[in-house]
C-alpha cells in the first residue's frame, strides 16, 4: 500500500503502518494535550497504541488461521480507521473461509475478556480521564466488546459479512454469493454513512465508505477471476511493445510515454533477458528524484517474478495482486521477453469475454484448449 513503511515483522508478516496513521497520532496527542494537558496527550496516545495494538493481533489472528490452509499473508498495514491484513487469496472452500473470518473476532473476544477481567468488567469513567492501569483497561475492555459487535455485523468485507458470503456460498456459486454479500454490504455500509453524517462520527463516515467501495472492489476481483477460468497469459498479454535497453535514461521511458500508448517499460540486456518493469508512477518519481538524465533501471521493479504463455490467467492475476504491480513479464523458457500481462490488456479480454462468450472471438477458446 502506498504512503506505508514498515515497522516490523512477525511469523514472516511485514507489519506496516500508513503514514495517515501517524497523522492521526499526532492529531490525539495534540487536541488532547490542547484541551486537557500534557499528560492527557501522553495518555491519549497511549492508549490509541493499545487500540492499534489490540487490532493488529486481531489481523493476526487472520493471518495465523489463513496459513494453517496454505495461504501468505505478504503483510499487514495499520490505518485510522483499522488494519488491513493482505491474504495472498481468499479462500474459495466456504468453510475454511468461515474459520478464517472468525480467527480474528476470536482474539478481540479473549482481548475483551482479558481486559475485563483486569476492570472487573466495569465501563470507564464519563469524564475519559485515564489516571491508572485500571482506567486503561476498562477502555480496552470497551473498545475491543465495541470492535467484536461492530466486526461481526454482515456488512461485506468485513468479517461478519465473508461469514455471510461463506455461508451463501454452501448453497448457491461463488460468484452469485459474493454479488449477494456485495449489495448487502453496500446497502449497510449506506446506513453506517448516514449515521455517521447524523450522529456526527466522521471515523464511522470513513469507515462506512471503506466498505461501500471495498464491497465493490472484491466482487469485481471474483468477476475476473471466474470470467478468467480456463483462459490462459497467452490469451491477454501484449506482445506489440518496445522494450527499453538496461543501460537506458528515463527520458527514453518517458518520450515511450509521451508518444505512445505504453504505460509500462521493460528492461532488456543485450541479450533480450527481462531485468526491470519501469512503471508509470515510478518514472514520474525518478523524473522528479534524478531528471530526465537519471538511469531508468534504479527506478524500476527487478523483484517481481515471470510468468509463461501457458501460465492460467489466474495464477497471473494472483501474482499481480500479491506483488501490487499493474504487469508482469511473459518470458519464454530461454528467459527472452516476449510479452507483458497488464492489467488493461486483463480487462479488454475479459469484457470481449463476458460480452460475446467466444461467440465473436473463438481464437480464445480455441487457443487455451489446445494447451
Amino acid at each position: 500500500m502506498r504512503w506505508s513503511f514498515i515497522i516490523a515483522r512477525i511469523t514472516g508478516i511485514q507489519i506496516r503502518i500508513h503514514l495517515s496513521f501517524l497523522l492521526f497520532l499526532g492529531w490525539v496527542g495534540f487536541s488532547n494535550g490542547l484541551e486537557s494537558g500534557w499528560r492527557a496527550s501522553a495518555g491519549g496516545v497511549v492508549l490509541v497504541l493499545l487500540v492499534f495494538s489490540c487490532i493488529l493481533l486481531h489481523e493476526l489472528g487472520h493471518a495465523w488461521a489463513a496459513r494453517r490452509f496454505g495461504i501468505r499473508t505478504p503483510d499487514i498495514t495499520l490505518l485510522p480507521i483499522g488494519g488491513i491484513a493482505r491474504l495472498e487469496r481468499i479462500p474459495e472452500r466456504p468453510q475454511e473461509e468461515i474459520i478464517v473470518a472468525l480467527a480474528g473476532p476470536a482474539v478481540t473476544a479473549l482481548l475483551a475478556l482479558f481486559f475485563g477481567a483486569l476492570c472487573g468488567f466495569r465501563l470507564p469513567t464519563m469524564t475519559g480521564d485515564l489516571q491508572g492501569w485500571s482506567d486503561f483497561a476498562a477502555k480496552l475492555f470497551t473498545v475491543n466488546t465495541g470492535l467484536l459487535l461492530f466486526n461481526l455485523l454482515p456488512v461485506f468485507p468485513m468479517d461478519g459479512g465473508r461469514v455471510f458470503r461463506a455461508l451463501l456460498a454452501l448453497r448457491l456459486s461463488y460468484r452469485r454469493s459474493t454479488h449477494i454479500a456485495a449489495i448487502v454490504g453496500q446497502s449497510l455500509a449506506v446506513l453506517l454513512g448516514l449515521a455517521g453524517v447524523w450522529l456526527p462520527a466522521p471515523m464511522l463516515l470513513l469507515v462506512a465508505v471503506f466498505v461501500f467501495f471495498g464491497a465493490g472492489s472484491e466482487a469485481s476481483q471474483v468477476d475476473v477471476r471466474e470470467a478468467s477460468r480456463g483462459l490462459r497469459v497467452q490469451d491477454a498479454m501484449l506482445t506489440k511493445f518496445t522494450p527499453l535497453p538496461a543501460e537506458a535514461q528515463l527520458a527514453d521511458a518517458a518520450d515511450l510515454l509521451l508518444h505512445s500508448s505504453q504505460h509500462t517499460f521493460p528492461l532488456a540486456d543485450a541479450q533480450g533477458l527481462f531485468v526491470g518493469l519501469l512503471t508509470r508512477n515510478s518514472l514520474i518519481g525518478g523524473l522528479n528524484e534524478a531528471g530526465p538524465l537519471g538511469a531508468a533501471l534504479p527506478y524500476a521493479r527487478t523483484d517481481l517474478p515471470a510468468v509463461a504463455p501457458t501460465h492460467l490467467l489466474s495464477h497471473a492475476c494472483s501474482l499481480m495482486q500479491e506483488f501490487d504491480t499493474p504487469a508482469l513479464p511473459v518470458l519464454n523458457a530461454e528467459g527472452g521477453l516476449i510479452g507483458l500481462f497488464t492489467q488493461e490488456n486483463l480487462s479488454e479480454l475479459l469484457i470481449m469475454e463476458s460480452t460475446a462468450r467466444s461467440r465473436f472471438f473463438p481464437w480464445i477458446r480455441r487457443r487455451s484448449k489446445q494447451e
